[in-house]
C-alpha cells in the first residue's frame, strides 16, 4: 500500500484516464477492454518504479495499436501483381466503397418491394453471366479450391474423377489436388503421363463409374519439351461432363498472356463447367467461381456442400463492385509498359541515391509463369530489405543477386512519397545515405 508521500499516489485512477478525451476516442476504435489493459499496464510499471507516474498516461497511449486489426498495410515493390503472402489482388475503390456500403444492413436476400425473401447475390451472378456471356448460370463460392470441390462432388461423388497425371498438381501451402478430389469421396483415375496424355487415354477410362473429366491448369509451372496434352473442345466430345479449373479467373482473352486459358474460351470449347478464383487475374476478394452449362452449376447450388462454402454479404459486394466497376488495380499493373514505369523509377533512384536497373516483374498467384513484365527497378544495398519489411510504413521489396531491388509497378503514385522517406529511413539506419 503506498503511504503518505509515496509518488506512486500520484499515479492516474483508471476510470479517470479512461474518461479523458484520448481514452475516449481510442475506446471507440479498439473497444475498452484493450484501453483498460494498456492503463492498468502502464499503472504497473509505473508502481514497480519503472516509470515516473507522471508518464502513465502518455505510455498507456503509446501502447495502444493505431490500427482495430493486427494486419498492417503493405507497400508492395516486389513487381510482382498477385502476390499471395501479402493478400493477392488489392481492391479496386469501387470494391472497398461497396464493402463499407455492405458493412451494415443490406438487401443481400431480401426483395424490398415485396418484403419477400430473394435470390442471394443476384447482382455479382448477373454480372458474371454478362461478363461471360457463354455461361448459363454462375455461383459463387468462398475460394477456388471450394469451387472445384463442390463441382466433384456434386457431379462425381462416390465414383471416378478422370484427370491427366500432368495435371496431378500442388496448389499452394501443401495442398495437393489428390487429396482434395480425394476428400469430396471421389476416385481419381489417372491416364497418360507426366508428359504427354492422348485423347484416346481418357476414352478408355470411360466407363459406368465416370462422374467427370477433370482438366487442370498447372498454373505456376510449365512443362516444356517433349510433351502433348489434349484440348476441351477433344474432351467434351466424349460424351462425359467436362470441369475445367482455369485458376487465375480470367473471365475473357487478354492477349497479354496469351497461354493463360479464361472462362468464356473454355465454355465455348465445351466445357460443362469452369472454376477459378475471384482475387487473382479477376482482381478481386477471395472467392471461387463457378460458370456453366445451368443444369450442372444448379446442381451445385442444390448441394448441401454449397450452403457451408458460401460467400458473406462483404465478398459479395466486392465482387459484383470489381465486375461491374473500373479497371481493376490488377489489370492495370500487369499490363504497365516499361515506359510507363521509368519516369517513376528515376525519380525515385535521384531521391535515394539507389542505381536503375532493369527489372522482370511478374503476374504472380500462379498465373502466367512464363511471362515476364518489363520494367525498371532502383536497386539498393541488400542489408536496406529487412528494415524496409520492418518499417512504417512496411514495403515488401525484392533481394535478387545480393541487391535490394525496388520495383515501382504494384505501387501507387499516390504512396510514392511514402516510400520514398521509407527508403531514405533505411539508409540513414544503415549508414548508406548519400
Amino acid at each position: 500500500m503506498p503511504v503518505a508521500g509515496d509518488p506512486r499516489r500520484a499515479i492516474p485512477r483508471t476510470d479517470v484516464l479512461m474518461d479523458e478525451p484520448g481514452f475516449r476516442a481510442a475506446i471507440d476504435r479498439l473497444g475498452p477492454a484493450r484501453v483498460k489493459a494498456a492503463i492498468v499496464q502502464a499503472q504497473q510499471r509505473a508502481r514497480a518504479g519503472e516509470i515516473p507516474p507522471e508518464s502513465v498516461r502518455g505510455h498507456a497511449l503509446a501502447a495502444l495499436p493505431t490500427r482495430a486489426t493486427s494486419l498492417r498495410p503493405v507497400i508492395n515493390a516486389t513487381g510482382v501483381v498477385i502476390h499471395t503472402n501479402i493478400g493477392r489482388a488489392p481492391l479496386s475503390p469501387a470494391a472497398v466503397e461497396a464493402l463499407v456500403i455492405a458493412a451494415g444492413y443490406v438487401d443481400v436476400e431480401l426483395d424490398l418491394a415485396s418484403g419477400q425473401r430473394s435470390r442471394r447475390g443476384r447482382g455479382v451472378l448477373d454480372a458474371l453471366l454478362s461478363a461471360v456471356v457463354p455461361a448459363e448460370a454462375a455461383l459463387v463460392v468462398n475460394n477456388g479450391a471450394a469451387a472445384l470441390v463442390l463441382a466433384t462432388t456434386a457431379l462425381a461423388a462416390g465414383r471416378e474423377v478422370v484427370v491427366s497425371r500432368g495435371e496431378m498438381v500442388e496448389i499452394g501451402d501443401g495442398f495437393r489436388l489428390p487429396d482434395l478430389i480425394a476428400s469430396t469421396g471421389a476416385r481419381l483415375r489417372e491416364v497418360g503421363t507426366t508428359n504427354r496424355t492422348h485423347l484416346d487415354d481418357y476414352r478408355a477410362a470411360i466407363g459406368p463409374e465416370t462422374g467427370c473429366l477433370l482438366k487442370i491448369h498447372p498454373s505456376n509451372f510449365r512443362i516444356e519439351g517433349f510433351t502433348s496434352g489434349v484440348e476441351i473442345a477433344q474432351l467434351a466430345g466424349l460424351g462425359v461432363p467436362v470441369i475445367a479449373d482455369i485458376g487465375s479467373g480470367l473471365l475473357g482473352p487478354d492477349p497479354a498472356l496469351p497461354d493463360e486459358p479464361d472462362a468464356t474460351t473454355t465454355l465455348r470449347q465445351g466445357a460443362a463447367l469452369v472454376t477459378a478464383s475471384g482475387d487473382k487475374l479477376l482482381g478481386g476478394p477471395q472467392a471461387g467461381i463457378v460458370l456453366g452449362a445451368a443444369p450442372f452449376v444448379e446442381r451445385l447450388r442444390r448441394h448441401p456442400l454449397a450452403r457451408a462454402l458460401r460467400v458473406d454479404k462483404l465478398t459479395l459486394a466486392a465482387l459484383e463492385a470489381t465486375l461491374t466497376g473500373p479497371e481493376p488495380p490488377v489489370t492495370r499493373m500487369r499490363h504497365l509498359r516499361p515506359e510507363d514505369l521509368r519516369g517513376r523509377t528515376w525519380k525515385l533512384a535521384e531521391a535515394v541515391g539507389g542505381e536503375i536497373v532493369e527489372s522482370a516483374g511478374r503476374v504472380g498467384g500462379g498465373g502466367a509463369p512464363g511471362v515476364a513484365l518489363s520494367g525498371y527497378a532502383v536497386a539498393l544495398p541488400s542489408r536496406v530489405a529487412e528494415l524496409l519489411r520492418r518499417g512504417e510504413p512496411a514495403v515488401l521489396a525484392r533481394v535478387d543477386a545480393g541487391r535490394c531491388l525496388v520495383d515501382l509497378r504494384c505501387v501507387p503514385t499516390a504512396d510514392d512519397d511514402a516510400l520514398r522517406d521509407a527508403i531514405l529511413a533505411a539508409l540513414t539506419t544503415t549508414g548508406d545515405a548519400g
